[in-house]
């Protein structure tokens, strides 16, 4: 990194010049150094916690402080609830921020990366430079804390949320043929669900549902663990079960409950073009009234040398087997 401040430095908060495109050949060099724009309130929290499926500890940091000069009070502060509908999200991860980029760059607000990272974020950089969004280089011990976690891969980005859907909204919206939906029901810990959503983008899955009285929501550890999936899979939010099944069923999906033992042996049969697979908390299990409701239960095989699969790990399996299965 060349040019106006030091590599040891975090420094102030940089940004490009006033005319966009204007932006020069490294940000790092010519941008100016202008404190960033106020930050931005809170978003409300909420856990939604399992007997066995309890969120992992807090992994989203706090937003610094919105002045010119470096601020370790800000680093230093309680991190905001976790769990919120609105508002901004704090992202860490290589590929979580870079999928954001790549699918939402407007939603992009500050980022914070370490100096061994400019490199890899050299389009990211020009086009903060460009747009006049701040970014600062900060070393791995801030990163950490802005993090809350030492697996922030270089890179940290306070982006907003995107727009919550309905399903009486996205449902429409819907291409026609085969797809796959999944229902979490009671799904809490945030690395799980990041899991899930990683194996649902690499499978195709159309978006993932959750329960009107949800609340999971994507957290940076969930949208770490799922390595850019969290961009890819829209989170659509039910409304009353009753009014949410006849909708799904009246747009060809069929509904499917995974239990753990007296199933359908999820590999005896070719699965539904059009499929929801309704998800429950590794220790509780999916609500009784809603597997009722369900048209069929299936269940996944096993030596029975362990109880069940973890959560995450049974959707992948589910999800396998129905993108091998979906074309017959």
């Amino acid at each position: 990194m060349t040019g106006r401040g030091s590599n040891d430095d975090p420094g102030p908060w940089r940004r490009g010049p006033r005319r966009q495109g204007d932006a020069p050949a490294d940000p790092a060099a010519r941008g100016e150094r202008t404190p960033p724009r106020g930050d931005r309130a809170p978003w409300p929290g909420g856990r939604t916690q399992g007997r066995d499926d309890r969120p992992a500890p807090r992994r989203d940091g706090p937003r610094p402080a919105s002045t010119g000069r470096t601020d370790t009070s800000a680093l230093e502060a309680p991190p905001p609830p976790r769990g919120g509908r609105g508002g901004e999200l704090r992202l860490h991860g290589f590929n979580a921020v870079q999928a954001v980029f790549a699918s939402r760059p407007e939603a992009i607000r500050k980022v914070y990366l370490n100096q061994s990272r400019i490199p890899h974020l050299q389009p990211l950089l020009k086009w903060c430079v460009a747009q006049r969004v701040g970014y600062r280089v900060v070393t791995d011990d801030e990163l950490g804390k802005l993090a809350a976690s030492a697996h922030h891969e270089g890179v940290v980005a306070d982006v907003l949320r995107p727009p919550p859907l309905s399903l009486a909204d996205w449902l429409p919206t819907l291409e026609p043929g085969p797809q796959c939906l999944l229902w979490l029901d009671g799904v809490g810990n945030p690395h799980n669900f990041g899991a899930i959503l990683r194996s649902a983008a690499h499978f195709g899955v159309a978006a993932v549902l959750l329960a009107q009285t949800s609340t999971l929501s994507l957290s940076g550890a969930a949208a770490r663990v799922a390595e850019g999936g969290a961009e890819v899979v829209p989170l659509v939010r039910l409304g009353p079960t009753a009014e949410s099944i006849p909708m799904l069923r009246a747009a060809g999906f069929e509904l499917a409950a995974t239990v753990v033992r007296e199933g359908r042996p999820l590999f005896a049969a070719t699965a539904s073009q059009r499929l929801v697979y309704v998800l429950g908390a590794e220790g509780e299990g999916m609500d009784a009234e809603l597997a009722a409701a369900c048209d069929l239960r299936v269940s996944i095989p096993g030596t029975g040398a362990v109880d069940s699969l973890n959560v995450a790990s049974a959707t992948a399996v589910l999800l396998a087997h129905w993108a091998a299965t979906r074309g017959n």
